[in-house]
């Protein structure tokens, strides 16, 4: 049987991340109020899991841990994780290529030796 923790991630009075993991939901429910359950996550182990008010989760975050964010600290990450996506990289294709190769052989043949 797997473990499951239960992390939530707020953000503290200096502006730093605030991550604290619990073993149980036995100390959520008595910080937050369980306003549901998950029902349709597309990772089957956070089925069922709870979905509290204030709190916007659960996430995926390793094996056997549910993730719970505020929704500053969700708003602010996904900015984030939004802007570090790599651009995308136009292939060139074989004409491209060739086209390149014999403006360069044309360049060097014309510079001085």
């Amino acid at each position: 049987m797997v473990k499951h923790t239960y992390r939530v991630v707020t953000r503290a009075s200096d502006g730093s991340l605030r991550i604290r993991d619990f073993d149980s939901e036995e100390p959520l429910l008595r910080m937050h109020v369980k306003i549901g359950v998950d029902d349709c996550s597309t990772d089957l182990t956070l089925r069922g899991k709870p979905v509290f008010r204030g709190l916007i989760g659960p996430f995926p975050d390793g094996k056997g841990v549910a993730r719970y964010e505020s929704p500053e600290v969700f708003e602010t990450l996904t900015k984030e994780w939004s802007r570090a996506q790599a651009k995308r990289r136009r292939r060139r294709s074989a004409a491209e290529i060739q086209a390149a190769a014999e403006a360069a052989a044309a360049e060097a043949s014309l510079e001085p030796v």
